[in-house]
């Protein structure tokens, strides 16, 4: 499959998440909304003045549905092992302490990188990946995961399910295509809303667009 091909198929993903996301399931007690979360970049201010130049700040495009969270307008390609480019990848705002890439496994096959399954911030041995910007290059030794099924919620939030920071839930997803995913990890923070992120590959397996109400399994 060459470039070109896989941006079509790439735009036809995009589409299937668009037509999806207009059949959402109405809202129940108990349910949490679904956010599919594309491949992104998280960077540190040091990786950001190497691929952009001395000085440069990101542009904020959008805000996120999590308070402080938004997409930016700087886009970067990504390189792995098969020297094979994935561009146009988004860079998601504010900078971090240290830079992060986020893909899912159909992109680690395309790239052939290894990336564990992690929490966002855990990238301790991680896969090694290649950013390239428009004013430089920054190698990461380590930084590359595919991002865990997870849930944000808010303290009240938390109390009314029952659940709290670190644990574990399973999750009915009762759409077109039913499925449940296990061991979806809580989140609780006093400044996050309540949201499911999965990424591509669970979105598209399970027929689900954003906004998709989910609940926790029985």
């Amino acid at each position: 499959m060459d470039i070109s091909t896989e941006k079509i198929a790439e735009m036809v993903k995009q589409a299937i998440l668009e037509m999806n996301s207009s059949n959402k399931s109405e809202t129940k007690d108990g349910g949490i909304p679904i956010g599919v979360s594309n491949r992104h970049i998280h960077l540190s201010k040091e990786d950001l003045e190497t691929l952009f130049g001395k000085g440069y700040e990101l542009t904020p495009m959008k805000d996120l549905s999590q308070p402080g969270q938004y997409a930016c307008k700087e886009l970067l390609t990504i390189i792995g092992p098969s020297m094979r480019p994935i561009e146009n990848v988004r860079v998601l705002g504010p900078v971090r302490k240290e830079s992060q890439v986020e893909i899912s496994a159909t992109d680690s096959y395309v790239l052939k990188v290894k990336p564990p399954v992690r929490e966002s911030g855990n990238i301790k041995d991680s896969a090694p990946i290649r950013i390239v910007g428009p004013k430089g290059i920054v190698e990461l030794n380590e930084g590359c995961i595919i991002a865990n099924r997870h849930i944000h919620m808010s303290p009240d939030e938390a109390a009314v399910f029952g659940v709290k920071d670190g644990d574990y839930v399973d999750i009915d997803v009762n759409g077109k295509r039913r499925t449940r995913w296990f061991d979806v990890q809580v989140r609780v923070h006093k400044n996050f809303r309540l949201e499911m992120h999965v990424d591509t590959d669970d979105a598209n397996a399970a027929g689900i667009g954003n906004g998709f109400i989910v609940t926790i399994a029985k």
